[in-house]
């Protein structure tokens, strides 16, 4: 397997609580790729798939999946929880060598992760000719600004973020964010598309510091750090928050003369 930054690979520790204080995925995301692929899509290989959540979504509904995740521990969480048709594979995207083609390939906050000489090219090679990629994600916030301050203030002397920076440096703001920058300039793909799925949840403090605990920013911290800052942060909160869990989603189609 290549080398993977230990980021990338700290959550095995956490696979269960992964499973327990990840928000999975809603319908809408189903129906908006299978909206913008305008045909069945029947087969699908999914990057980093972690306890399965979108697995899930997918296979649910007939598509037939290919789960791939780099992480031993994680890759076991989510066969407790996918349907038996479901074929997993351990291996990194890096590791995946040609053969089978795909309907559609996606990404459910994974895609960061990947190493991103050659990443456009690969995933083409993965993809049928007119085929869809797709990716998702989004930082979970806390919806009360100063709730969301005093946490950042109680965080600051062991993290200045806790979230992953875009890997080609666009700005938050700007009209199309990452992966939409790199698959616009990438020969391999077109009609490349940006939504956003709002969402807005409720949870107890408690399990929104359990979320807290599967994010690689505070997984990579000494045991001690984490025990201190996750402390200080329970005392800070309300009984439940409401937290921003956007999902933003990028959509490509694989160009039929490539």
């Amino acid at each position: 397997m290549l080398a993977m930054s230990g980021r990338a690979l700290s959550f095995g520790v956490m696979a269960e609580a992964y499973e327990r204080f990840r928000p999975g995925y809603p319908v809408e995301l189903f129906d908006m790729v299978m909206a913008y692929a305008g045909r069945p899509v029947l087969t699908a290989l999914e990057i980093g798939a972690g306890t399965g959540k979108a697995t899930r979504l997918l296979a649910q509904r007939g598509v037939r999946v290919t789960a791939t995740e780099p992480d031993e521990a994680m890759l076991a969480e989510l066969r407790k929880h996918v349907p038996a048709n479901v074929r997993t594979v351990q291996a990194a995207f890096e590791d995946l060598r040609p053969g089978e083609r795909y309907g559609l390939v996606y990404a459910a906050a994974a895609l960061h992760w990947t190493h991103p000489e050659g990443r456009w090219s690969r995933m083409a090679e993965l993809l049928e000719p007119g085929g869809v990629f797709a990716s998702c994600g989004g930082p979970v916030r806390l919806a009360d600004p100063a709730v969301a301050e005093a946490v950042r203030a109680a965080r600051a002397p062991f993290l200045e973020s806790d979230e992953v920076p875009s890997p080609d440096g666009t700005p938050e703001g700007h009209d199309m964010q990452w992966p939409g920058t790199e698959l616009q300039r990438s020969e391999w793909f077109t009609g490349v598309q940006q939504s956003v799925v709002e969402r807005r949840l409720t949870m107890s403090a408690r399990d929104y510091v359990g979320h807290l605990s599967t994010i690689s920013a505070y997984l990579v911290l000494p045991a001690s750090e984490q025990e201190q800052v996750f402390g200080q942060i329970m005392q800070l909160l309300p009984e439940t928050v409401e937290i921003v869990a956007d999902i933003t989603v990028h959509l490509a189609r694989r160009r039929y003369d490539q």
